[in-house]
């Protein structure tokens, strides 16, 4: 019925111009309700390329499917026709610029992407005309050129909506009223770049009856330019020489009229209820603001205790209010909170690692509380990790002290006690104290012990000391002795008081006199067995005096006995010199006696002969 109670005409043009084939289209379909009309520039430099036209019909298509003017719709006829552009199959991506006006026969929509152009003419006026969507319209926008120099910028094909492009964004109007004698004209850029703004609005100034007749003077204008390089071109006019009119409109009117009267005083007395209600939803609400500001404040004092009352009452009224978002929050606040004193309990109770753990959780719940009691906690751990440097000073001292290094547990429990003084921290400082205590009553009884025991040891040692000066003196009397001994030539007794002296300081453990007494053992038993040759020597001259003697050599004897005795007191055997002494004493007896004998045997002979003679002269007389 619109339709046919309205009156809209509609011309086109649309040539190849200096190119081989048009790759622009126009195309509309007029229904009894609705009416589209979608004019397409193919993006391409391929022949015969069906970018345009693909898009036209991918249009016309879902509006006849799914006609109307709403703005979902027209989005969906655009992207329709997006995505037959890129699903066709083609050596080159197809890509096309396009403007698409829906009606109703009342009102009209529009929605372009590209570079084609809509105006809509008002009484020779245009009203209303769109925006390429191009780098060189972004340029004009920014004042960077004019309007009139978009045509031959080099910018004016550079676009950023298209047809066939992955992210696709098309521009969609608001609806637009439509008036008796309404021309809506749309056009590609081989118009536009060859016929300026100025000269169509001239054209349409007097438009007359006929759409076409507009259609071919706006032709004659381009062809007079002549253009080296004519574009494709297509010029659409749409002439609207009457909109529908509803005849039911009054009746629809009054009965609009009465129908709104009664939603009026519905709505007045919804408005009360719902002002009341809302009035106490909102003292709820201020309520629960309220309550939360509170616990808040309470929380920036560390007193969660009463932050965590004033909480529970924010989370009361949230529920009231049904405000599940604030709920949450109010919730995530209290489970905070809640950590929060439990830790604080651990605190003040002395147990700090449980604290410290509880205190941990506490700061990851804080999180999701917008970091409520942050400060609070880690002001907490900060104590905490100062308190656990006392306590591993104090653990430190106590293992010192069952190793009995008391100097450095001292050292450690005084290195506590100054940190706990430092940080207030009177339960440290009295463990420091008494630990200091402990130490210094144990420590002085060890002390006493060790002076004790020192004084014994030191007794002892002067005993020690004693005895081995004796021992030591003893030695060296037995060393004494036997070098005495040596010097006197008597070398066993000196070997004898050298062994004995050399067991003496074997147990003084006097390496030294040991080194040197071995010396002088080894030196004497060179000397004994110097001593026992030479003994062998005096035995076998003694012996041969004895067989001298025998022989009664006495002379010989004699002298090898004086070698024997040389010998033996050269050695020092002064017994054995006496006794070859004594033997030469007997030959010099044997010598006298013989001596004797001889001068008696002499005296006798002479007596003897004298007597003879005496005889003889007696008897010669």
């Amino acid at each position: 019925m619109r339709k046919y109670n309205s009156s809209i005409k509609t011309a086109f043009l649309s040539e190849a111009g200096s190119q081989l084939s048009n790759n622009d289209y126009f195309g509309f379909v007029e229904l009894d309700s609705y009416a589209c009309y979608v004019i397409a520039d193919g993006i391409t430099q391929m022949r015969e390329a069906l970018g345009a036209k693909a898009a036209i019909s991918a249009v016309v298509d879902a509006f006849q499917r799914e006609p109307g003017i709403s703005k979902a719709k027209l989005k969906r006829y655009l992207k329709s026709a997006n995505r037959e552009l890129l699903q066709g199959k083609s050596y080159e991506k197809q890509k096309a610029s396009v403007t698409v006006v829906v009606t109703d026969y009342v009102k009209f929509r529009y929605g372009h992407a590209g570079n084609t152009r809509l105006r809509l003419y008002r009484e020779g006026r245009c009203i209303l005309a769109t925006s390429d969507m191009s780098l060189s319209q972004d340029m004009v926008q920014e004042g960077a050129i004019t309007q009139d120099k978009v045509a031959r910028h080099e910018e004016r094909n550079n676009l950023y909506a298209y047809l066939g492009r992955e992210h696709f964004k098309p521009f969609v109007s608001k609806k637009k009223k439509l008036c008796n004698g309404d021309i809506i004209t749309l056009y590609t850029r081989g118009i536009w770049e060859n016929v300026d703004e100025g000269e169509l609005a001239d054209v349409f100034s007097e438009a007359g009856n006929e759409p076409m007749e507009e259609c071919d003077k706006v032709e004659d204008l381009l062809l007079s330019r002549q253009p080296a390089n004519l574009e494709n071109y297509t010029f659409a006019a749409v002439y609207i020489e009457k909109v529908f009119t509803d005849p039911d409109r009054k009746k629809r009117i009054k009965k609009a009229a009465t129908i709104s009267l009664t939603i009026l005083v519905m709505a007045v007395v919804a408005a009360l209820v719902l002002y009341f209600w809302h009035r106490g939803r909102t003292q709820k609400r201020a309520d629960m603001e309220q309550y939360f500001s509170n616990a808040q404040q309470y929380i920036e004092a560390d007193n969660f205790l009463r932050a965590k009352e004033e909480c529970t009452k924010a989370l009361e009224q949230a529920q009231k209010l049904k405000d599940r978002e604030a709920a949450d929050r109010y919730q995530s606040y209290l489970m905070c909170m809640e950590a929060v004193i439990g830790a604080d309990d651990a605190y003040a109770g002395g147990d700090y690692a449980g604290a410290k753990d509880a205190y941990i959780k506490a700061g990851e719940q804080v999180r999701h509380a917008d970091n409520a009691g942050l400060s609070h906690i880690e002001d907490r751990l900060g104590q905490i990790r100062e308190y656990e440097q006392v306590f591993d000073s104090i653990e430190l001292g106590d293992s010192l002290f069952e190793h009995d290094n008391y100097e450095q547990a001292e050292e450690k429990y005084l290195e506590a006690k100054s940190r706990a003084a430092a940080i207030y921290f009177n339960d440290g400082k009295q463990q420091a104290l008494d630990a200091l205590d402990k130490l210094y009553e144990e420590w002085s009884a060890v002390r006493e012990a060790e002076e004790k025991e020192k004084k014994e040891q030191e007794k002892q040692s002067e005993e020690q000391a004693a005895k081995l000066a004796a021992e030591q003196a003893a030695a060296a009397e037995l060393v004494r002795q036997g070098e005495e001994a040596f010097s006197q030539g008597d070398l066993d007794g000196a070997n004898v008081f050298y062994l004995i002296a050399m067991e003496k300081y074997a147990a003084l453990e006097d390496t030294a006199q040991i080194e040197f007494l071995n010396m002088k053992i080894a030196a004497l038993k060179e000397k004994q067995e110097e001593v026992a040759a030479r003994v062998e020597d005096a035995k076998a001259l003694e012996e041969l005096a004895r067989l001298l003697e025998e022989q009664k050599d006495y002379a010989q004897a004699k002298i090898h006995y004086q070698y024997a005795k040389a010998a033996y007191l050269e050695i020092g055997k002064d017994n054995k010199a006496d006794e070859v002494q004594g033997k030469i004493d007997l030959i010099d007896a044997k010598e006298a006696q013989e001596e004797k004998e001889k001068q008696k045997e002499k005296e006798e002979q002479e007596e003897k002969e004298k007597a003879e003679k005496e005889a003889a002269e007696a008897e010669e007389k």
